[in-house]
């Protein structure tokens, strides 16, 4: 039976004891509480070419990718700590010489494809091969043989020691692809990763979207899709953080700007530490920098300070050499080579250049770089070195011009990964400086397991790059992050190039 007397009895027990209507409202009648939000929109400069970073060097690919899309056998975490992934253990043997992976069990690829041990050797084996493209290729070069014993053990000979190849396993270039899937990661990157890939708008976007079956139950996701938006101009980076169009840009491009945040309690700036050294580097076989003097000089012409103040509002820290204070075994080194115009001119007259001389610079399109590149080329012009400055787009041009086919005099570009001084022992590389002296320091840091020896090791190999200058070392680039207060996870510091989602949420 229907009772009429119902809604008057409301309104008595409301006037009486004071209580709110919204008390008898029926159950479907009451307010919804706001969902919680579970999508992120991601600001990054520059777009990466692709999405695979296995077969190129632009660390945009795994700014997108590594981690989120694509994992290793292990990663690195936030603090720079190797740690566990798709390898939940491993053994080596005495000699240093045989690495035994236990590897996760009942884990697939985004397509279904299982990962397993033949999976892991095919990764391996790609990206040493003959052929291979992969940007890091000496990462597996100590590899001898791979054995697959069992689907779940992967077993890795080495024809040396080699104390870095943990933690090379864990980089971008290392992750872990599946057979099937692999000729077409470019531009669909199928991994194992807690996000799938959804997308690409060239020029626009990329998005991703929480992976349903992700193998590693203890993650719990805070975030169910993600957009990756590319916006180049830094004026139209903090329109869009303030506008809300973009949620998070976890590396600002404009330091100048950071100010224009504060005061707004919607927007959490953060000031970290990264493995970013803005170096300009020199064609060390092509004259006059295959003269140790005229490198020295230039070294000298340069206030770092100045530097720091114009290129990155103050924002970074000098270094003499091609490390950062975060890594094991630092030694101050901007001393070497201390800012004296006058001491320059006098080693450029010894070299043959007492009138100075002419060359250019290419620079790509990244603040730091012409910024830089105008303060040098004024501190050059007082030693009567005229530099020309040419803008070359990264990374197409400049990976073709520069880095492949070392047609340049000097650039400047920041080297992002960690502790990677042996790039001056690679032959080729861009910077072509060849230093028997410096590659025995390398193969006597690769061959001990000693970490007192190391870091002794280590500054003796950054002592030789400090005083031979075979690139112009200039600072560290802060991590500049600007994103919303509620947003919780993102990296704070950044031991390498990423956007590690895992841990992102919104705290309402």
């Amino acid at each position: 039976m229907i009772n009429h007397f119902a809604p008057a009895r409301r309104r008595l027990l409301c006037a009486v004891f004071g209580l709110s209507a919204a008390l008898f409202l029926p159950l479907g009648m009451l307010p919804a509480e706001a969902a919680p939000k579970t999508s992120l929109v991601l600001g990054m400069n520059p777009e990466p070419q692709g999405l695979d970073p296995t077969i190129a060097a632009p660390v945009a690919i795994g700014q997108v990718t590594w981690q989120n899309v694509f994992e290793g056998l292990v990663a690195i975490d936030r603090t720079g700590k190797v740690v566990p992934q798709l390898a939940k253990s491993w053994d080596i043997s005495a000699d240093g010489l045989t690495y035994t992976f236990h590897l996760q069990e009942g884990v697939t690829f985004h397509d279904g494809e299982p990962f397993d041990s033949a999976a892991a050797k095919f990764s391996l084996d790609r990206a040493r091969g003959k052929d291979s493209v992969n940007p890091q290729k000496r990462f597996f070069a100590a590899i001898d043989t791979i054995e697959t014993p069992d689907a779940s053990t992967l077993v890795l000979k080495l024809k040396t020691r080699n104390s870095s190849l943990l933690s090379w396993l864990g980089w971008p270039a290392s992750v872990m692809l599946g057979p099937k899937s692999a000729a077409d990661a470019k531009t669909k990157p199928i991994g194992t990763g807690p996000f799938k890939f959804v997308s690409w708008a060239k020029g626009d976007r990329v998005e991703l979207a929480a992976n349903p079956g992700y193998w590693n139950k203890a993650v719990k996701l805070g975030l169910d899709k993600v957009t990756f938006r590319f916006i180049g101009d830094p004026q139209a980076q903090a329109a869009a953080l303030k506008s809300g169009d973009v949620d998070a840009f976890p590396e600002f491009a404009a330091p100048e700007l950071m100010e224009s945040f504060k005061g707004d309690e919607k927007l959490a700036t953060v000031i970290g530490n990264t493995e970013l050294k803005v170096v300009a580097g020199m064609n060390n076989a092509r004259k006059p920098f295959n003269d140790k003097r005229v490198r020295q000089a230039l070294m000298m012409a340069v206030d770092r300070a100045t530097v720091i103040e114009g290129a990155w509002s103050g924002l970074g820290q000098a270094i003499g050499s091609h490390y950062t204070p975060n890594d094991r075994g630092y030694i101050d080194t901007t001393g070497v080579h201390p800012y004296d115009p006058a001491k320059a001119k006098a080693l450029l007259t010894e070299a043959g250049y007492p009138d100075g001389f002419s060359f250019t610079i290419k620079t790509p399109q990244m603040a730091y770089a012409p910024r830089s590149a105008e303060i040098l080329q004024a501190m050059f012009a007082e030693i009567g070195v005229t530099m020309t400055i040419e803008p070359t787009e990264f990374p197409a041009k400049w990976v073709q011009d520069v880095f492949k086919g070392t047609d340049y005099d000097m650039t400047i570009v920041a080297h992002a990964e960690p502790m990677d001084l042996d790039i001056y022992a690679r032959d080729p590389y861009y910077f072509n400086y060849k230093n028997p002296a410096f590659n025995d320091v390398l193969a006597k840091i690769e061959q001990t397991t000693d970490t007192a020896e190391q870091d002794k090791l280590y500054g003796e190999a950054q002592t030789i790059l400090a005083d031979d200058v075979p690139a112009l070392y200039l600072f560290v680039l802060p991590k500049l992050g600007v994103w919303n207060a509620k947003l919780k996870g993102l990296w704070e510091n950044e031991p390498i190039p990423s956007n590690v989602l895992t841990d992102v949420h919104w705290e309402e």
